[in-house]
């Protein structure tokens, strides 16, 4: 491992200085407003003189000072734009190894001037940017997610690991809070899990990665917070896009989508519906040893799963400007899925030496069903030109979901012979979960340097699980009572915060938040007769300090304390079956986990950020197995072990290498040691781990762009799980055409068909090995075309609108 950190370091020092030693020029100016003193936040934008594409932007400080380096040869024009002013234009200039060092003249600011002709900005994001306070996968410009779902994106994200079950950790945290377009799902695990899968790329727009929220979000998430934003057009007119796509591996797949926009002076218009079809398999291999009154078994279980998925999702909406102060919106959205999935399991039970004594199959077909309606209305009331504003939303969705088993088993003994009567059984598990929320936030600026935030939330989520087995015997079906349950959970949480900000000087930044969450939950197992109610009062603390270091260099420095609450299903005492020996069953008992944060980062230049943290988490919840010897049969559940500790080092380095060449690249290390008393021995189970990503696009000629993408996931814990190294590398081609208005994308996932899951559990009495494959390798074409009025028109009210849009984003939860 060690070996491995310094060649992998050397090579990006290496990457580093040969971008660094290429000569690359620099741009200064100033910006002065209409009185002649110093113009601060102007935007400012550095274009190619040929084409009017986007070089890089920039935004004048206090001074009204700007400034572009690392700049290549080519000759440019700076675009200046601020709400209320006439945009202005420089001359063209050259960048030059004669010329390397160039200072423009002063420019002014002028009011109430007529709008001139405007550069048609024509730029496209990296696949991943790293901001200050979080990472965002720009998904809607990646050629290599291009008809890919949301679960296949989050894989090739940095920092980002999807174990066997599907479960998301964030730099090796399990506990990462789920959000769509800034409004946490609720949904339990699983769901979640079904959700990304069936979600199409082509209706997400950004994937933003936070990993230490501030007090105006949820305190949940002890890792952070991952908020998909889905596609919403925010241009003038009437314009969209049509979206169809194939893609096959071993088994065929396909997606289309349509996205409309209408946006005049009062109203913005918005819908999209996406459709796909996915045809998959999965395969797991189980290998487990049961010593037992000094006689050893052997079980060798091999299981295959084959699924068809028809996936529909939705989104509608309108916002409606009243006049500059009021704006009200409403907007729906929701999916309805279902599928079909044939499972077989067989068991191989051999003695010691390895000699076949039974054999075990199992049949399960298996049909499933999920629709979900979310509902919001939401308002925002401007006050006055300083930044003083209150928002608000309602929200109301309802998921339903529906499951149906018919499992039968089938006894052999060494030599094929059936040594027992078939047992044969059928389930029907319903789920509803009904989810009622308002919010409230409230902006107050302190003068110029300072403002203060406060808002409240609540709410009210309702699930019902009805889960019905039934048996076959003596030729009639009856109710099976060790299976069936019927289960109901309750959580109401209420809380409220406060913020308060305020540059202290040119230098320092500060940040201050409390939030307060009461949490009122009951668990209800009908069935089992029982009941865990819960009532607590917690509070949640978070600083944010940054400090600027001359022009190249910025520090930041947070501490943040979280909770996470056990998922529903985590809490049902209900059984779900992979076989007759093996099975997952909820603990109702299961206790929150609370995890305090700190951490330090250091961004040059804006590009390269280094990242250092540090987090401990008490009454840590996982996924742990119990194996019974007598019985021969291995359970896994949800525990809180004691605690864990979890260091961490994250470097963003985004690299240009040519003109038609850019490169970003993301490492992160991360120390992870769990430490508890579980089934009456100790653990001490730790690990140093390293997650690697690195994305290349290539400008080609002809309106062609290429991407290669790849990460790499080295051997981790967790738990009393070690899970072994994972890695893939993908391609993608794009050609645009029409006039840029359609394009044409080609990608291949996992090229080499490498990504598998490996693990192995080797405590107390357990000596267990799990290996699991997917269809990773996967081909896909995707067309797109975009038609109607796709200009961007610098009208004072659409951008007041544009900000009424991302503020609500950026605050909901």
């Amino acid at each position: 491992m060690k070996t491995y950190i310094y060649s992998l370091c050397i090579c990006l020092i290496s990457l580093s200085s040969f971008a660094q030693s290429s000569q690359k020029g620099k741009i200064t100016g100033a910006m002065l407003d209409e009185n002649k003193k110093p113009a601060e936040f102007v935007t400012m934008m550095l274009v190619h003189a040929t084409d009017s594409s986007l070089v890089k932007g920039a935004v004048t400080d206090v001074d009204g000072n700007y400034e572009f380096d690392q700049i290549p040869e080519g000759k440019y024009i700076i675009a200046a734009s601020m709400v209320g002013y006439k945009k202005l234009y420089t001359k063209p200039f050259s960048i030059s190894q004669a010329n390397l060092q160039v200072a423009l003249p002063v420019m002014q600011l002028e009011i109430d001037a007529k709008n001139l002709k405007e550069v048609v900005v024509i730029g496209q994001k990296p696949f991943i940017e790293q901001k200050l306070d979080k990472t965002v996968v720009n998904v809607e410009n990646s050629i290599v997610s291009s008809g890919s779902t949301a679960m296949e994106v989050l894989e090739k994200a940095p920092g980002i690991m999807v174990d066997k079950d599907d479960k998301i950790s964030l730099k090796g945290k399990q506990g990462v809070i789920i959000m769509i377009d800034g409004k946490q799902t609720y949904l339990s695990a699983e769901e979640v899990s079904n959700m990304l899968r069936n979600m199409q790329s082509n209706a997400i727009e950004q994937i933003e990665i936070i990993t230490n929220p501030s007090a105006k979000y949820d305190a949940a998430g002890n890792s952070g917070i991952i908020n998909i934003k889905l596609k919403k057009n925010k241009n003038m007119g009437m314009n969209g896009n049509l979206t169809a796509g194939a893609g096959y591996g071993k088994l065929p797949k396909y997606n289309g989508g349509i996205n409309l926009n209408y946006r005049n002076g009062k109203f913005n218009v918005f819908g999209n519906y996406n459709y796909g079809y996915n045809e998959r398999f999965n395969t797991t291999e189980l290998n487990r040893v049961v010593n037992y009154e000094n006689e050893v078994s052997l079980f060798d279980q091999y299981n295959r799963r084959t699924s068809r998925f028809n996936n529909n999702s939705y989104k509608v909406g309108v916002d409606y400007y009243l006049d500059k102060k009021n704006t009200f919106g409403f907007m729906a959205n929701g999916f309805l899925n279902s599928g079909k999935m044939n499972v077989v399991n067989n068991t191989d039970i051999m003695d010691g030496s390895g000699n076949l004594k039974s054999n075990v199959a199992l049949l399960n077909n298996i049909e499933n069903s999920w629709k979900s309606m979310a509902y919001n209305l939401n308002y925002k009331r401007t006050f006055d030109s300083t930044g003083r504003e209150f928002t608000a939303d309602v929200d109301y969705s309802k998921f339903m979901g529906q499951g149906n088993d018919n499992i039968r088993n089938y006894y052999y003994n060494s030599v094929g012979e059936e040594t027992q009567v078939p047992l044969l059984l059928k389930s029907d598990i319903p789920s509803e979960v009904d989810i009622k929320s308002f919010k409230a936030d409230y902006i107050h600026p302190l003068g110029k340097t300072a403002k203060l935030e406060a808002g409240v939330k609540s709410s009210y989520v309702v699930t019902d699980n009805d889960v019905k087995f039934d048996l076959f015997r003596e030729n009639s079906w009856e109710v099976d009572t060790t299976k069936t349950n019927h289960f109901k959970y309750t959580e109401n949480i209420n809380a409220a915060y406060v913020n308060f900000s305020k540059e202290l000087s040119k230098i320092w930044s500060l940040q201050l938040g409390l939030r307060a969450e009461q949490t009122i939950s009951k668990g209800n197992s009908i069935t089992l007769n029982k009941v865990v109610d819960r009532n607590y009062l917690e509070f949640f603390p978070s600083v944010f300090l940054s400090q600027k270091i001359g022009k190249d260099h910025q520090m930041a420095y947070s501490y943040s304390r979280r909770i996470d609450r056990p998922s529903y299903q985590d809490l049902n005492p209900f059984v779900y079956f992979l076989d007759l020996y093996t099975y997952f069953q909820g603990n109702p008992f299961l206790k929150p986990q609370f995890t305090n944060s700190f951490q330090v980062s250091h961004t040059y230049k804006g590009g390269f950020t280094t990242t250092l943290g540090y987090s401990h988490t008490k009454d840590i919840f996982t996924q742990v197995t119990i194996q019974d010897d007598q019985t021969q049969i291995t359970r896994a559940t949800m525990t809180n072990l004691d605690t864990r500790q979890n260091y961490s080092l994250g470097l963003s380095m985004p690299i240009p290498i040519t003109k038609w060449w850019s490169t970003n690249n993301n490492v992160n290390v991360f120390y992870n040691q769990f430490q508890s008393t579980f089934l009456d021995e100790q653990l001490d189970n730790s690990q140093l781990a390293v997650n690697v990503n690195t994305n290349h696009t290539f400008i080609l000629p002809k309106d062609f762009t290429a991407e290669v993408s790849g990460f790499y996931n080295s051997p981790f814990v967790e738990g009393i799980l070690r899970g072994q190294s994972m890695y893939a590398v993908g391609f993608g081609l794009q050609k645009s055409f029409m006039s840029k208005k359609a394009t044409l994308k080609l990608n291949v996932n996992d090229v080499f068909n490498m990504m598998r899951f490996r693990g192995a559990i080797n405590y107390s009495n357990m000596d267990l090995r799990i290996s699991n494959k997917w269809e990773s390798r996967q081909a896909r074409v995707t067309f797109t075309y975009r038609f109607g009025k796709n200009d961007i028109k610098p009208a004072r009210k659409r951008a007041t609108g544009l900000e009424s849009e991302e503020n609500r984003i950026k605050m909901g939860n």
